[in-house]
């Protein structure tokens, strides 16, 4: 595995409130949508031989893979998505989740998800696609604990 860029802040609600900060700049959705592609392009590389069945992540319609790694006292998360702003939204969840404790994770809802309008900009699709994500993040961490 590549090594991971996660954490970039020292706790799950300091990176909700970048990335809330953040979006806030973007005027309108395209600018956001644009946002969320740069930020799918700084995903580390994902090792073409991980892209399997066992590491695919059911309840996307995009293909999307992940692959966990790590104790309770620290997870790390690899992930990609074959969609440009799926990938997005997974460097948005691995900013918030990746690098951090099994009890940090479980105690941490995904305010961002809301507090920059995901929530009303997402299509269906990629709204159950991302909380599916979210849902397998927290899922393998209360696991560990």
């Amino acid at each position: 595995m590549t090594s991971s860029p996660f954490p970039l802040e020292a706790t799950p609600a300091e990176a909700q409130a970048a990335i809330r900060d953040e979006f806030a700049f973007f005027s309108d959705w395209s600018e956001r949508y644009q946002y969320l592609i740069d930020l799918g392009r700084k995903l580390p590389a994902f090792p073409e031989d991980l892209k399997t069945e066992e590491h695919r992540l059911s309840g996307c319609q995009s293909m999307v893979w992940i692959v966990p790694a790590g104790d309770a006292s620290r997870l790390d998360f690899s992930a990609i998505s074959d969609s440009a702003i799926v990938s997005g939204l997974i460097y948005l969840a691995l900013r918030v989740y990746s690098g951090r404790s099994a009890q940090e994770i479980s105690a941490t809802e995904a305010t961002f998800v809301e507090d920059i309008g995901l929530a009303r900009h997402l299509s269906p699709t990629r709204s159950n696609g991302l909380s599916a994500l979210l849902a397998f993040i927290r899922e393998h961490a209360r696991r560990q604990l």
